[in-house]
């Protein structure tokens, strides 16, 4: 028997919080239990501290040598992750999810005993659902300030000389804007918190992604509403990552009282973070998501008025109709400007000074040329002054101080989404615009939708503060279903302006966007992120191709299946010193792809986000399953060499660059290699001979 190594202790910091990193090496002791699913193994020592494997193709492959303190808690600032193993049990489960095992883990400490309950499910072999219990056992009161659930460490392979080791999907929301998808270097960290990240800034989709080239592991939560979790990735050197679910509770628990965490998980996978979204996804929809059907009309391609901004001129969106026409878009959106203000939403007199006639006049005129019309609109926002404010103060969102919360970009402040009469006056505009105006859809904008911070307005008789951020969805359902009931086809586009968007508000939208891309990279990243997350048909828009790298980047939409959109100013000059006004030369180029788009249709196939790994693959490939056609997107700044083509079958394919109009001719499933050189991107179709 190999010589073991006993346990070495090493302080870290890892998101501010101190906690001992208990290290021991593979050919240490057997464990105390052991959780087994179909395709991940959790083994805990008799401290209860675990590792986990990734167990795929018969192979056992350990995310780390190391066993971590995975789950405990801190009371008054101190970290208490000191137990000793009592017993195990093990008994089956069939429930609403399916038939599984649930594993009970016990152990005692100086203060806390702590019960350890772990489910694993036969029709989620990837996964290992968690909830922690925890029983004060001392003779006096003590003050839970914290839990921390599947803190787990992945090690760099010891043959691995990749640059980087790992990449990761972040799931917080930032200011900054920062990728949703990313590379880890020694001293990377980011808490992730589902909260408020700036005054306007917070919420996302409660998991987060490490993962390296052979295998990755993602946690988070399984609750059915928004939680104020965080989700802390850090990478404290260049040997592992850290990841975990933490949450602040500020529990007083007496003698004999206990503590449940929330429903937290840990799955492992192979390639990148698609396996781990759709998997969570899948799971969420058997607890009770409900995701609807999507008309057809939101694969139309769109015109958004925005290139004219706040200031436009009614000639200025009708002059632009017959280009718009000729090219072939489905969609008129009329953006932000047409009101007088956030919160009140009444017309501005000098665009519409016929009122509500003009304005559905102007709704008239967009269908009579062939369009479906879009309205712009930020439902929780309301302006300083405004009547809204003036007649219901009370409808306002207040902060703990009594303050109200600034949205930053319209100089706003937030409505209280639980409040009934908020959502009462909201659904009553949007019975407005759809049902009386005649609007097809609403564009519902800004970076402040995600999250609201909890609320304590004492008019609002909250049953909890929290009661505001875990509504949130419950606002955009209401929206949701009240477009619906008076036009069953209506789109609602909900765009949370670079935030990393909550999953609890997808079920209440048809299309996501690209919502204000830093980079034709994020156009990508999000697409994947959201086909994962929403379905692989999901009519994810690119947003407008001015964002894009070059801002005329249409081959990063529809590469990634997204429904491409422009917001060009035309005929030259209608805006004066327009930058994206459509000269003939570009009119040319958005003639082309628009064309390639409509032949294609590429939104309404199967997006096969698991074929390829976005971080590792190169080139970067995406490829879409349509009509057994396999429609395959290369991306990189230059590429020559082999490119290879996954998710063949055994059979013979002819490839064509239906783009470039060039012939490649034949390939033989079900993985086949081409050697080719490009710029920028190269499109490919195999077709099955």
């Amino acid at each position: 028997m190999k010589t073991r190594i006993f346990a070495l202790y090493k302080l870290l910091a890892v998101s501010g919080i101190g906690f001992l990193l208990l290290l021991s090496c593979a050919a240490g002791p057997r464990p105390a239990a052991r959780v087994a699913g179909g395709n991940i193994r959790i083994d805990f020592d008799k401290s209860l501290n675990s590792r986990v494997a990734a167990v795929f193709n018969n192979n056992v492959s350990y995310l780390s040598d190391n066993y971590l303190p995975s789950e405990f808690v801190t009371i008054t600032g101190n970290t208490m992750n000191a137990f000793t193993f009592t017993g195990k049990s093990m008994e089956k489960v069939d429930d609403k999810i399916g038939i599984g095992k649930k594993y009970v883990i016990n152990a005692k400490g100086a203060l806390l005993s702590k019960q350890v309950s772990v489910t694993v499910y036969d029709d989620f072999p990837t996964i290992a659902f968690f909830t922690v219990k925890y029983v004060n056992t001392s003779d006096q009161e003590l003050t839970i300030d914290s839990w921390t659930n599947n803190q787990y460490a992945i090690q760099v392979t010891a043959d691995s000389n990749l640059a980087p080791a790992f990449w990761s999907y972040q799931s917080g929301s930032y200011e900054e804007r920062p990728d949703w998808v990313l590379p880890l270097k020694a001293g990377f960290k980011q808490q992730n918190y589902m909260g408020m990240n700036a005054s306007d800034y917070g919420g996302g989709t409660p998991v987060s992604d490490v993962w390296r080239r052979d295998a990755g592991i993602a946690v988070g939560h399984v609750e059915m509403v928004p939680k104020l979790v965080s989700l802390p990735v850090t990478m404290p050197d260049k040997s592992q990552a850290l990841l975990s679910v933490t949450y602040q509770v500020d529990k007083k628990l007496l003698p004999g009282e206990s503590m449940i965490t929330l429903n937290t998980f840990v799955s492992v996978h192979q390639g990148d973070y698609f396996a781990s979204l759709t998997e969570y996804r899948r799971f969420m929809v058997k607890q009770g998501i409900e995701f609807q059907e999507t008309p057809a009309a939101a694969y139309e391609p769109i015109w958004c008025a925005w290139g004219y901004e706040r200031k436009f001129t009614m000639q200025q969106i009708y002059g632009t109709f017959p280009m718009v026409k000729k090219l072939g878009y489905g969609w008129v959106v009329l953006d932000d400007g047409w009101q007088t203000s956030e919160g009140d939403w009444y017309l501005d007199k000098n665009k519409y000074p016929g009122g509500d006639r003009d304005m559905i006049k102007f709704v008239d005129k967009i269908h009579a040329d062939g369009f479906k019309a879009k309205l712009w609109w930020a439902p929780l926002a309301v302006d300083p002054g405004t009547d809204l404010i003036k007649n219901h103060e009370d409808y306002v969102l207040l902060n703990k101080d009594g303050s109200r919360q600034d949205i930053s970009w319209w100089d706003s402040y937030y409505l209280c989404p639980a409040y009934p009469p908020v959502q009462e006056y909201t659904k009553e505009l949007v019975k407005k615009i759809i049902g009386e105006w005649g609007y097809d859809g609403l564009k519902i904008d800004g970076q402040h939708l995600n999250a609201v911070p909890p609320c304590y307005n004492p008019a609002h008789n909250h049953a909890y503060p929290e009661e505001a951020v875990e509504k949130v969805p419950e606002f955009f359902k209401m929206i949701f279903e009240t477009a619906r009931s008076i036009k069953p086809d209506a789109v609602i586009e909900i765009c949370p302006c670079g935030t990393a968007y909550s999953f609890f508000t997808m079920p209440y939208m048809t299309q996501p966007v690209g919502s204000d891309p830093t980079s034709s990279w994020q156009i990508r990243l999000k697409g994947k992120t959201l086909k994962a997350l929403m379905g692989s048909t999901v009519p994810y828009f690119g947003d407008h191709v001015e964002l894009s790298d070059g801002h005329n980047d249409f081959a990063s939409a529809l590469g990634i299946g997204a429904v491409i959109g422009t917001k060009f100013t035309w005929p030259v000059g209608a805006k004066k010193n327009s930058r994206i006004d459509l000269t003939p030369e570009k009119e040319q180029e958005w003639d082309k792809w628009i064309k390639i788009y409509r032949n294609k249709m590429l939104p309404t196939g199967t997006y096969l986000g698991s074929l390829y790994d976005i971080g590792f693959d190169k080139p970067e490939t995406h490829v879409i399953a349509k009509d057994q056609v396999m429609n395959y997107a290369f991306f990189a700044a230059q590429w020559q060499g082999d490119v290879e083509l996954r998710g063949l079958e055994n059979k013979e394919y002819q490839l064509y660059d239906y783009v470039n109009d060039k012939d490649y001719g034949t390939v033989q499933g079900p993985v086949a290699k081409l050697n080719v050189t490009f710029e920028k991107f190269l499109f490919l179709e195999a077709k099955p001979r």
